[in-house]
């Protein structure tokens, strides 16, 4: 969480947008998530009793609660974000997904599900819907495929997409050499 706050942090400093809105949903953006709950979305019984408890008004609660609700990825197929502060968030979080990072946390993750970190014989995956990105096991190389090297694309701020060429071209190189490696090059 701390990580995707830098880079809303970062993307702030470009876009005129409702700053505490944007912070607050970074650092709550993550906690009721479905992979962290067992497959179930906790989001809304997560973070309105918590902003609740700490004296936010219902529609700034609702504001962040529709911010977090348009950042996941869903598998390509989420709502677009419909203000800025969703945009900086989504950004933020994406960015988060890739480069040097978001490798390290494709592999962490794989490894925590005991995926394998690659089958030349799986081949990636096109989902059309949620639910069935959601319930993806492929191996973890994979995972570049069918996510991490889309979100270059799908970026929305400009500064955001400026930030994402570099760490697109970075996971680019790291599959090359990860192919040169395993000796499976195309």
């Amino acid at each position: 969480m701390e990580r995707v706050v830098t880079n809303a942090e970062k993307i702030l400093l470009y876009e005129p947008a409702d700053r505490s809105k944007v912070l607050l949903a970074a650092w709550l953006h993550d906690i009721g998530d479905y992979k962290l709950h067992h497959g179930i979305d906790r989001t809304e019984e997560t973070v309105y009793p918590l902003l609740s408890s700490l004296g936010y008004e219902d529609t700034y609660i609702k504001s962040i609660l529709k911010i977090i609700q348009e950042v996941s990825y869903k598998g390509g197929h989420n709502t677009p974000p419909s203000t800025i502060e969703a945009k900086i968030v989504q950004d933020a979080d994406r960015l988060d997904a890739i480069g040097a990072i978001g490798i390290a946390r494709a592999f962490a993750y794989g490894g925590s599900k005991g995926r394998a970190l690659f089958n030349p014989e799986e081949k990636p995956m096109e989902y059309t819907e949620s639910s069935s990105y959601q319930k993806n096991t492929s191996c973890t190389i994979n995972h570049f495929y069918e996510k991490l090297l889309k979100l270059k694309d799908l970026m929305n701020t400009d500064i955001a997409k400026e930030m994402a060429r570099e760490r697109h071209r970075f996971m680019e190189k790291f599959l090359k050499e990860f192919y040169k490696e395993t000796g499976t090059e195309t």
